[in-house]
């Protein structure tokens, strides 16, 4: 089994979870209102799903970071990967002071849908490097389709 770098490894945890824990931070107080004033799609999960659900998929963004900055590959290579991650990682944060903070649901899902093709671009670019990287960025993928539908279903049902 190889070595871990217990350093690298938490520090690639950290990062994406304080990226998330800052625009939740950020986007708190806008977020109850929102529940309160916009009418919700069918197939919206309860509130309490979405901390967790984002909390696995920054683990698993994070666990997948370190497999790509471990990896045994030329550090050109390691790089390319990084960077659809941290521009990806970006637009992560950013979406939700677009559709919680300013309610711009519309401006808001064309973001998410950039958001969604730098991570499927992070997933491709994951895949030179580790197999396993680019596997664990499957979910996000699909869980972003999903946030997708209900960002979309927001904008018709909220005029």
């Amino acid at each position: 089994m190889k070595h871990i770098n217990w350093k690298r490894l938490l520090l690639c945890l950290a990062v994406p979870l304080v990226t998330g824990g800052l625009a939740a931070l950020i986007t708190l107080g806008s977020m109850d209102a929102y529940m309160e004033a916009v009418r919700q799609p069918k197939l919206s999960p309860p509130p309490a799903l979405f901390p967790i659900v984002w909390t696995v998929l920054y683990l698993l963004m994070g666990v997948s970071s370190y497999l790509v900055c471990s990896a045994p590959v030329p550090q050109p290579a390691r790089r390319q990967a990084i960077l659809p991650y941290a521009l990806q990682l970006f637009f992560n944060f950013v979406w939700p002071l677009l559709f919680f903070r300013q309610q711009a649901f519309l401006l808001a899902f064309f973001w998410l849908a950039a958001l969604w093709a730098l991570v499927l671009w992070m997933i491709l670019a994951f895949r030179k490097v580790s197999r396993t990287a680019a596997w664990l960025q499957v979910p996000y993928l699909l869980w972003l389709t999903f946030a997708g539908y209900l960002n979309l279903a927001v904008w018709l049902l909220n005029p």
